[in-house]
């Protein structure tokens, strides 16, 4: 597998006391693609022992900083060292690094565009009350982008590199993956594209991090003072629940992955 029409391409893997998964997540990505940055967000468990013999770039926060800082740490290391994308993933291993080869098709395929793992497959493996959540934060952040998103609080996701240099957004936490989406389709004129993925719960190694009433309220809240400040709220809200997201499976269109 090759990205060279991307550009130079890593994995990004923010990783907060993932003991339990960690290794597999990080050994099944390094075999997609050979530049793997992991920021590990002040793990108190074994996480860093368990890939300290593995060739990674790592990044290490003496305390949790959270993951919008661990994702802000990783794509300055990536701006740093010369890539034109990252591919983050989570190191709990609810993503699988399989993937990725049809996400980076479907950049080759949509040019500046973001790309989305949509868990829109086996959608019923998901815990009710995170399903609802989900489904508000698609509703909001949708119409804050003023275009369809699917799935907007997947943490797999393709940044090409004009989206890495959002890095200074003011937001925290798991809102700062919305502000990024946000602000690269408004402020850069990318395009959102989702390729679906399945949701993975089952197995879940641990609780986790995202708390759904909390993290949505904080993610609408901030979603909502977009909406305002880049006006014609009527507007964006028409285009962006009037059709259906972008969705581009290249396994169906192709047979393989491209």
């Amino acid at each position: 597998m090759t990205s060279s029409t991307l550009g130079r391409v890593a994995i990004l893997i923010p990783a907060l006391n993932e003991e339990l998964a960690i290794r597999r997540v990080v050994e099944s990505a390094l075999a997609v693609l050979a530049d793997v940055i992991v920021i590990d967000d002040g793990s108190t468990d074994a996480t860093l022992e368990r890939i300290a013999d593995l060739p990674v770039i790592l990044i290490r926060h003496e305390s949790p900083k959270g993951k919008g800082e661990s994702l802000r740490d990783g794509f300055r290391e990536a701006l740093r060292l010369g890539f034109d994308a990252v591919v983050a993933m989570d190191g709990d291993g609810q993503h699988d690094a399989a993937d990725i080869p049809r996400m980076l098709a479907a950049a080759r395929r949509y040019p500046d565009s973001l790309v989305i793992g949509a868990r829109i497959r086996t959608r019923e493996n998901q815990p009710n009350a995170r399903r609802r959540a989900n489904a508000v934060a698609d509703w909001g952040i949708s119409w804050g982008c003023g275009i369809p998103v699917a799935d907007t609080q997947s943490g797999q996701r393709y940044y090409p590199r004009k989206a890495m240099e959002l890095v200074d957004l003011p937001a925290q936490g798991f809102v700062f993956e919305a502000a990024i989406l946000i602000a690269a389709v408004r402020e850069l004129g990318l395009g959102v594209v989702s390729v679906p993925i399945d949701t993975r719960y089952s197995g879940e190694f641990r609780l986790s991090h995202f708390r759904p009433v909390r993290d949505v309220t904080l993610i609408t809240l901030y979603t909502i003072g977009q909406v305002v400040r880049y006006g014609r709220v009527i507007e964006s809200y028409r285009r962006s629940h009037s059709t259906p997201p972008v969705v581009f499976d290249p396994v169906a269109e192709n047979g393989q992955a491209a």
